[in-house]
């Protein structure tokens, strides 16, 4: 049985192996998928143990994307325009690096909610990792200015910078923000609810117009959905979607097979919508 994992810290709560499982189950493709948790330091370590056990692929989450990025011998396109991998997939005795992040989001943005991102003046709070993912993306996808904002404005800078198109893509202080008028399109790729909260967002950002997305799903949305919510956001996404479909991204890599996505997301939002219900 080929193995699979996910690489995250924290990784516990990650809902990958399910959705792998299911995949395996719908195409008939006998596979093991488990969540490895580990620190930045060990990431190295831990990946060159997972190929010495037969490792065949695996996802990288939360904070190893653009670590991944090194420890390839090949990258896709996709994955050097991000300068970040979600996704190992082992090729002789290297790795070769992909990043579905973005296409996942675009997918998932606008074939299930049916949003048209074309000409959308777009905000994208955070420059780590996850945003690297999805800016390309977004970009290919037709949106009109993307505006970066990071804690770290060097990282704003960098990404920015990275996409190599200074005429769409611009760089932000989060003290701007109040200044930039309001987005119709607005993307949290930030891990707020995991670390020290959400940044503070003037309420001017959004109007009746605004769709806003958080790259993150469950509780880790919770604070900058409702943000959104009593903003008066015309819409408001979590990242469960795109997690669906960034993995059958992922699945499609690794097997040669395109799983069907929309019965894997509701059976997963229908858990969800049961849990808030709880609550």
């Amino acid at each position: 049985m080929n193995r699979y994992a996910v690489f995250g810290q924290p990784v516990s709560h990650s809902l990958s192996p399910h959705i792998h499982a299911a995949f395996g189950r719908q195409t008939g493709i006998a596979l093991e998928y488990t969540a490895i948790e580990c620190a930045p330091e060990a990431f190295a370590d831990a990946v060159a143990a997972f190929a010495a056990q037969g490792g065949q692929g695996s996802n990288v989450t939360l904070p190893h994307k653009q670590a991944a990025a090194d420890l390839c011998s090949e990258l896709s396109e996709r994955a050097q325009r991000a300068g970040a991998v979600n996704t190992l997939a082992r090729r002789g005795d290297g790795w070769f690096g992909d990043n579905t992040d973005g296409a996942g989001l675009v997918r998932d943005l606008t074939g299930r909610h049916g949003l048209d991102l074309r000409a959308r003046r777009t905000l994208l709070i955070g420059a780590g990792g996850a945003a690297r993912g999805v800016a390309p993306s977004l970009l290919d996808a037709g949106i009109g200015d993307l505006y970066i904002v990071n804690r770290d404005s060097k990282k704003a800078d960098a990404l920015a910078d990275l996409l190599g198109e200074p005429g769409r893509a611009h760089a932000r202080y989060f003290e701007d923000l109040r200044d930039l008028g309001n987005f119709e399109l607005i993307v949290n790729a930030t891990s707020a609810a995991r670390g020290s909260g959400l940044p503070s967002l003037p309420m001017s950002l959004v109007d009746s117009r605004t769709a806003c997305v958080d790259l993150s799903y469950g509780e880790a949305a919770i604070p900058f959905l409702a943000w959104a919510r009593a903003a008066g956001a015309h819409r408001s996404v979590d990242g469960l979607g795109m997690l669906v479909e960034q993995a059958a991204e992922s699945f499609t890599l690794w097997h040669g097979v395109r799983p069907d996505t929309d019965p894997v997301y509701a059976e997963l939002h229908a858990r969800h919508a049961a849990l808030v219900t709880a609550d």
